[in-house]
């Protein structure tokens, strides 16, 4: 068993893997070339299409690595036409119908739909932990088959399923930029996308969800939940997967098969369910030990006209317009008696004072349920550039194992942190984040705690309320100091003032210059 001391630590191998898992390079290319092969087809449509085919392609490279490995081991009693050996590594196996040699032989032949139709049948049949999952509509009289073909060509140049590409999370980073491109192009308003690993590995980090019931009532591609588990088979023996419970709802009916796919990729049990978590909750009773999610942000049609009085609203009836704090009060409703939750909100919850949400706030500040509150840096999310913070609840702020921290909140700004993987997008390493809050919890192996200014501060109670329950934390954390370089202040103003009357003197010289050669042109003054 890895010691908590052994878990907190931070290293720079660590930190370059997370660069280099940081973009897959080309998914901005890879969807040009795909939407410029939709003509006319309607994005809603086209995206079953792309997506199912670059899942069949993650399944196929994955079977292929192994069965290259097997037929190398033929000697030793391996059998590559064996489906338990690739079972047994929690790989799909994939007939001979379903493999992409078989899709990209057929690819520029008119019932190349029905291939794929084969192919995601024949997979769903031999792995009952898709069925129903997988589009089968490719044969349709609509979908241009010449166009289809074309696409298979594409995303048989590109490598998802394999060691590598596994290791870097391709499948799920082109799923994100896909889904994000996919709900610009219908029209749709943020909370379709693929939350970053670096958040969600922050949120894990940070509530370490060890054993229970984890739940995420918005759960897109299950990202949180994939996260928790290789969270506990990192530091652990493996085995304690079997502690957790996973339990998950998604409303796109797009992204719940997704859910179900990235889950049964990986051996994953989870009861993940499809609806409207608002007006069809899948699981009404659950209380859960952990929750870890990503609401869709400042989403105003979720329907809260319909649901004034819904029990879930202890602290206050939401706005009819907003869901932000809807969503806050789902997940205290769903929290056992010692849970603890961290999800992913837009900055306006931490302040705005609109339609009654500062005083849903304070509810649930005075109730002393808010434990931590984080600033992310900006620019992490492909399909909305609003800036995020991070909310962590817990029903049980002293639990005898921890210092006790009632009426006090950690604040945490972290807009400073992380790196630009690209001209667009930043991410970031989550351990100094994760090892202040839990040295401000007192957790062994960690260290003291301290303030630090520009960084993190731990606010009574008292100085929340003077600031009016606004949970920003740059208002609590101050500035970062500045290194004292040493020179006295009187040496210092001398220096400055005659490198400034130094600089004046020197502009006032190329001005002159500058008149001169105006002058000569025939553009100086007259």
């Amino acid at each position: 068993m890895t010691t908590t001391r052994q878990r907190r630590t931070s290293s720079s191998t660590e930190r370059e893997q997370t660069s280099n898992g940081a973009t897959t390079g080309y998914e901005a290319e890879l969807w040009q070339m795909a939407d410029a092969l939709r003509g006319s087809m309607d994005a809603a449509e086209y995206k079953h299409i792309v997506l199912g085919l670059i899942f069949l392609k993650y399944i196929s490279d994955a079977f292929e690595e192994a069965y290259t490995r097997l037929e190398a081991e033929r000697g030793a009693g391996a059998d590559p036409e064996d489906p338990d050996e690739y079972r047994a590594e929690n790989i799909f196996w994939v007939p001979v119908e379903a493999r992409w040699s078989r899709l990209k032989q057929q690819a520029r032949q008119p019932t190349i739909g029905q291939v794929v139709d084969e192919a995601m049948a024949g997979i769903e049949r031999d792995n009952p932990a898709l069925k129903d999952v997988l589009p089968k509509d490719y044969a349709r009289p609509i979908l241009d088959k010449q166009r289809l073909g074309q696409l298979i060509d594409l995303v048989s140049n590109i490598t998802v399923g394999d060691a590598e590409a596994r290791s870097k999370d391709v499948l799920g980073r082109v799923y994100e930029y896909f889904l994000s491109q996919f709900a610009s192009a219908e029209g749709k308003r943020g909370g379709e996308f693929y939350t970053p690993r670096s958040v969600v590995k922050l949120l894990v980090e940070m509530l370490e969800p060890y054993q229970g019931r984890v739940y995420d009532p918005c759960c897109g591609s299950s990202g949180m939940f994939v996260q928790s588990v290789e969270f506990i088979d990192a530091h652990t023996s493996g085995s304690a997967r079997s502690d957790i419970s996973i339990y998950g709802q998604e409303s796109n009916y797009t992204t719940w098969r997704l859910a179900k796919m990235n889950l049964a990729i990986r051996g994953i049990e989870g009861q993940i369910a499809h609806g409207d978590s608002f007006h069809n909750d899948r699981h009404p009773d659950l209380k859960a030990d952990f929750i870890l999610a990503n609401p869709p942000f400042n989403i105003s049609d979720w329907g809260g006209e319909r649901l004034q009085e819904d029990q879930r609203w202890q602290f206050g009836a939401p706005p009819k317009g907003n869901a932000n704090f809807a969503w806050v009060q789902h997940i205290v409703h769903h929290l056992a008696p010692t849970g603890a939750a961290g999800f992913v909100l837009a900055n306006g919850s931490m302040s705005s004072n609109q339609s009654r949400e500062g005083d849903i706030r304070k509810s649930l500040i005075e109730a002393d349920l808010v434990d931590c509150m984080v600033a992310l840096p900006g620019q992490l999310f492909y399909s909305t550039q609003i800036p995020a913070c991070l909310w962590f609840l817990s029903r049980n702020r002293r639990n005898g194992k921890y210092r006790d921290r009632r009426s006090e909140i950690l604040f945490i700004d972290a807009r400073k942190l992380g790196f630009m993987v690209d001209r667009t997008h930043r991410d970031f390493a989550p351990e100094d984040i994760a090892r202040a809050y839990h040295a401000w919890r007192g957790e062994e192996g960690v260290g003291n705690y301290e303030d630090v200014p520009g960084f993190c501060k731990s606010a009574s109670l008292e100085e929340v309320r003077k600031h009016g329950y606004v949970l920003t934390p740059g208002r609590y954390v101050g500035a970062e100091v500045q290194e004292d370089d040493g020179e006295p202040f009187a040496e210092k103003m001398q220096r400055l003032t005659a490198q400034w009357q130094e600089q004046q003197a020197e502009g006032q010289r190329l001005d002159a210059a500058i008149a001169a050669n105006l002058a000569k042109l025939g553009f100086g003054e007259r």
